[in-house]
C-alpha cells in the first residue's frame, strides 16, 4: 500500500510538531507493507526524492510565504504525480494549499485529514478562506482528531462527529542518555531546573515562563528556537539559561536532569504538545496550561503534573513553586506520567489505529 503525506514543512528543514508525527507513521507502518511518501514545500531547490529511513520525502521549491503559509506553483504538479500513484492520501490540517490540491488533483483518491489545529491567529485571512476549508472537510472520507479534548472543544470537529476518529499522537520509547552527555550538561546548566523545549513562537506562552522565573528564582532551562529567541535574549533573568536548538540526545539528557517540564503554551494553536509526551515518555512531572485542547489530555491535572491557566505568570510561578516543595509528589506525578504514556501514546498503537483507516480506505471503490 502507498500512502502520501501532505504538510507544508518536512525533513530536513523541518522537525518540530506535524513533522514528527508524520515521520513516526512512515517509519512505524513500514514493516507493515505501508511506503509513505511525504510532499512538503522547501525554499531549498531539490529535484530528486530524499530518502528518509524506510520512506521518501519529496520537495516542491516554495515561491512566498502569506500568514505563516507557504505558497508554491509547482506543488501542484508535484501532488498530481504522487497523488497518482497513491492509495491513500493523509492531508495533516492546517494547510490550505493542501486544500486547494485536493480539489483540483485529489479528488479520485480516498482522503484521510488528520485536523491537528484549528486557525487560532489569521482570523481575517480565515473568513476568506471558510468556504474552500469547509467543503474540504465535508469531502474528507475520514477526519482523525488527535485528543477528545480537542474534538469536544474545536469549534470545527463539532460539525464532522459522523467521519471522526480519535488517534492520539504516540511517540517511540525514549534512548536513555549516555553518561557523558549527562556530565556535559550538568556541568552546564546543573540539575533539578525547570525544562522547556520547543520553538519559540508566539503561542509557547514564553513571556510568562520568563516572568514567572523572574517571581520565583527558580533555576528554569530554555532549549529551542525561533522569532522570541532575541527577545528571550534581552529578557531573561539571571536564573533562566537559554541553550538554544538542541539534538535528540542533548534533549534527552535536559530531561534526565530536569526537575520538571514546564509547557506554558497560552493559545489553541498548541493544539497537542509533543514535547510534553516527550516528558511524560522520561517520566517527569509537568505544568502546562488549561486551554481545552490536548495539552491537558497528556498532563492530566493532579495525576501527572499541575495544570494552570493560560497567560497567567502568577499561577505559573505557584505550581512551580509547589513542585519544588513539595518533591515527593512531583516525583509521584513523574511515574503516573510515565505509566499515562505507556497506557495511552505508544508509537505502536497510533501506528496501527492509522494503519486500520488505510486498509479500509484503500478498500473503497474509487470516486
Amino acid at each position: 500500500m502507498k500512502v502520501l503525506h501532505v504538510y507544508k514543512a518536512y525533513l530536513p528543514d523541518d522537525f518540530t510538531g506535524v513533522a514528527r508525527v508524520i515521520h513516526t507513521l512512515a517509519e512505524g507502518l513500514a514493516p507493515h507493507g505501508v511506503e509513505s511518501h511525504v510532499l512538503s514545500l522547501s525554499r531549498e531547490k531539490r529535484e530528486g526524492p530524499l530518502r528518509v529511513g524506510s520512506h521518501y520525502a519529496h520537495h516542491a521549491k516554495q515561491d512566498l510565504q502569506i500568514a505563516s503559509t507557504g505558497l508554491s506553483l509547482s506543488v501542484f504538479t508535484r501532488f498530481r504525480a504522487l497523488a497518482g500513484m497513491a492509495d491513500v492520501v493523509h492531508y495533516h490540517f492546517p494547510w490550505p494549499v493542501a486544500d486547494a490540491l485536493y480539489f483540483l488533483h485529489g479528488r479520485g483518491k480516498p482522503a484521510l485529514v488528520t485536523y491537528h489545529s484549528d486557525i487560532v491567529r489569521q482570523r481575517h485571512l480565515k473568513r476568506l478562506y471558510l468556504p474552500l476549508m469547509r467543503r474540504f472537510l465535508d469531502r474528507a472520507d475520514v477526519i482523525v482528531a488527535t485528543s477528545p479534548d480537542y474534538a469536544e472543544t474545536s469549534p470545527v470537529l463539532r460539525h464532522h462527529r459522523a467521519r471522526l476518529s480519535i488517534i492520539p499522537i504516540g511517540a517511540a520509547d525514549r534512548v536513555p542518555p549516555a553518561a557523558a552527555d549527562l556530565d556535559r550538561w550538568r556541568r552546564r546548566v546543573g540539575d533539578s531546573f525547570f525544562l522547556f523545549i520547543g520553538a519559540l513562537r508566539y503561542y509557547k506562552g514564553l513571556p510568562f515562563l520568563i516572568e514567572a522565573a523572574e517571581r520565583t528564582g527558580l533555576p528554569v532551562v530554555v532549549a529551542g528556537s525561533g522569532d522570541l529567541e532575541g527577545w528571550a535574549a534581552a529578557n531573561a533573568p539571571a536564573n533562566v539559561t537559554l541553550v538554544g536548538a538542541v539534538s535528540e540526545t542533548d534533549k534527552e539528557a535536559l530531561l534526565s536532569l530536569c526537575r520538571a517540564f514546564v509547557f506554558p503554551s497560552h493559545l489553541r494553536s498548541e493544539a497537542f504538545g509533543v514535547a510534553l509526551l516527550e516528558a511524560a515518555r522520561a517520566g517527569k512531572p509537568m505544568i502546562s496550561c488549561k486551554m481545552g485542547s490536548g495539552t491537558s489530555y497528556v498532563n492530566a491535572d493532579g495525576q501527572t503534573g499541575i495544570t494552570v491557566a493560560p497567560a497567567d505568570a502568577q499561577e505559573l510561578a505557584s505550581a512551580m513553586a509547589w513542585l519544588a516543595e513539595n518533591p515527593d509528589e512531583a516525583m509521584r506525578m513523574g511515574r503516573n506520567a510515565r505509566a499515562r504514556f505507556e497506557q495511552l501514546f505508544r508509537a505502536e498503537d497510533m501506528c496501527r489505529a492509522y494503519l486500520r483507516l488505510y486498509e479500509r480506505l484503500a478498500a473503497k471503490p474509487p470516486r
